[in-house]
């Protein structure tokens, strides 16, 4: 079936703080997921909405945020007040002076940061670095996020593009088979949707509804018979 008409998109980024896409062009309607800083995105006519200041010009990114956030001070002093954070995942360009790099935000911490080609080889430890943050649906920040947005971020920093949605998750790597061992880094799913990372053949780290945050819980929480694993190529 052909759309009547196309949008051409217009390839944007996210401004200095994390930007809520909802359902409907009212800040009460529904999230549907989150948009980081300096993330790139298209704007097109009916994915979702976002306020208009959170829109800026993309940029070349040479930096990641790596931990599960990072301080922002008006400069490289140690005593200098702390003026921000940026989230995890949060995408910057700067230069690097001595111990920071010196964005237009201001400066951060590189033991926060990674390079932007330099990927982490674990995405189990990224997602471990937000053990504890509340469960939020359509979230992916330390302030709120949900399962997909977990599996997203943790992939992200390793290199992995991936949508922030569980069905199309589901389409990621390929299928284990039922009776293979789990690996720490296979992505597994239940009937209702949840998802998570294994941590090795047990446990899996995810973002609980019910436990209201990011946690570790056996995979039997799944039931058996409604799993579905997923291996990526780590």
């Amino acid at each position: 079936m052909l759309a009547p008409h196309y949008a051409r998109p217009l390839v944007r980024g996210c401004g200095s703080r994390a930007a809520t896409i909802h359902a409907a062009p009212n800040e009460d309607s529904p999230a549907i997921t989150e948009l980081l800083p300096g993330e790139e995105f298209a704007v097109l006519e009916y994915a979702g909405y976002v306020e208009a200041i959170a829109l800026a010009e993309p940029i070349a990114a040479t930096h990641i945020v790596c931990e599960k956030c990072a301080p922002v001070s008006p400069d490289g002093r140690i005593t200098s007040t702390i003026i921000a954070h940026l989230p995890m995942g949060a995408r910057l360009h700067g230069e690097e002076h001595g111990a920071c790099l010196t964005t237009e935000y201001g400066c951060v911490s590189l033991a926060h940061l990674r390079r932007i080609d330099d990927r982490e080889p674990d995405p189990v430890r990224s997602a471990e670095r937000l053990m504890g943050a509340p469960y939020s649906a359509g979230g992916r920040t330390l302030e709120g996020i949900d399962g997909p947005g977990l599996i997203q971020l943790a992939l992200s920093l390793s290199g992995l593009p991936s949508p922030h949605f569980s069905d199309q998750q589901r389409r990621l790597g390929s299928e284990v088979p039922d009776l293979a061992p789990a690996r720490r880094g296979d992505l597994v799913f239940g009937e209702e949707g949840g998802g998570g990372l294994m941590i090795d053949d047990l446990l899996m780290i995810h973002a609980s509804p019910s436990a209201g945050k990011v946690t570790v819980d056996p995979v039997s929480i799944f039931e058996r018979v409604n799993q579905e694993r997923r291996r990526l190529p780590l």
